[in-house]
């Protein structure tokens, strides 16, 4: 029973030294070049100058509404690996059920154009 959270928490434990590696090189590689529009202030996709009461399209507030429904459903998947090799068929068969239909809600996702930025 241990096995599994010892597992888990080697899992974290990798995640967390990638990160700071990927960090520190990054900011050891990168070009510092700076300018007016890169440190200006960016929020919500539209800029913050002008009037408060203008229209702005809800793309951004779609897409970060899908990408938040899809990370929540991606986090189920993280107890079924971690017992994967202790599963029966059913349970199996059951978890790529429900990546099939993941799957199938992003397609349809792609084919109606939800992430599609360049449609007015």
């Amino acid at each position: 029973m241990f096995l599994s959270y010892i597992m888990l928490m080697k899992y974290f434990i990798f995640c967390f030294i990638l990160v700071l590696i990927l960090f520190f090189v990054s900011v050891l590689l990168a070009p510092r070049i700076y300018d007016e529009e890169k440190i200006s202030i960016y929020e919500c996709g539209f800029s913050p100058y002008g009037d408060s009461r203008t229209r702005f399209e809800v793309k951004f507030y779609l897409v970060a509404i899908l990408f938040i429904i899809f990370d929540l459903e991606l986090t189920f998947l993280f107890p079924w690996v971690i017992v994967f090799f202790s599963l029966k068929f059913f349970s199996i068969f059951i978890m790529f059920f429900f990546l099939i239909i993941l799957f199938l809600g992003f397609v349809y996702e792609l084919t109606t154009g939800s992430l599609d930025w360049n449609v007015s």
